[in-house]
């Protein structure tokens, strides 16, 4: 059952791909983002500089968390999110997909788990790729070769996904996972869809 589960989560992790406070487990309870058109974007030419560190602040309503960008891993996806986060193409988005004990999913600006910026990156992970606990990877479909993104990222919550080495892998979570596990929380295997909206206030991003 277990192995049958993480099949389909594999599958589902395709790029198919306010409110008042004080709601369930620390969560605000607030209404759902109006979902945004799918707006093509310039592609990012332009890497980021491997000798610098960048962190994404994820704010959510749910508390905010950090991931630490690899751009030695990702030079192309990694620099696409700090472009979009930039220019703030994450605010008032969702995670759309929650399935507990294995990912949360975001980056969708329609909310219906397929939008995207209009271009792909390619950052074909390395063959030992490893989607444990607190790895941040990008979501993709199932036709498209291994590595490639949008905007559509995933904070992997299970001890070990065990996916396969398809995804880019974009970073870590650094700081304030416990957030993540209060998301992970509301999530349903059933419908891979949480219990109450999940908003992506912002996303802020610092170089040092």
């Amino acid at each position: 059952m277990r192995a049958a589960l993480l099949t389909l989560a594999v599958l589902l992790l395709a790029g198919c791909s306010g409110g008042t406070e004080g709601s369930a487990g620390g969560c605000r309870d607030v209404t759902s983002p109006t979902p945004k058109r799918n707006v093509a974007r310039d592609k990012p030419t332009q890497e980021l500089d491997p000798s610098r560190t960048y962190v994404l602040a994820v704010l959510t309503s749910c508390g905010d968390f950090e991931i630490t960008l690899d751009p030695k891993l990702a030079p192309h996806t990694t620099a696409s999110l700090v472009v979009l986060s930039d220019a703030g193409y994450y605010d008032r988005t969702a995670f759309h997909r929650v399935v507990p004990g294995f990912v949360i999913q975001g980056g969708d600006p329609t909310g219906t788990g397929g939008g995207g910026p209009g271009y792909t990156t390619v950052d074909k992970p390395p063959p030992n790729a490893a989607y444990t606990r607190g790895v941040v990877a990008m979501a993709k479909a199932p036709t498209e070769p291994a590595g490639t993104s949008g905007s559509q990222f995933f904070v992997v919550t299970a001890e070990d996904a065990r996916l396969p080495p398809d995804y880019a892998i974009v970073g870590r979570v650094t700081s304030g996972y416990d957030t993540v596990k209060r998301i992970d929380a509301l999530g349903s295997v059933e419908t891979e869809r949480p219990s109450q909206p999940v908003v992506v206030e912002q996303i802020r991003v610092a170089e040092s």
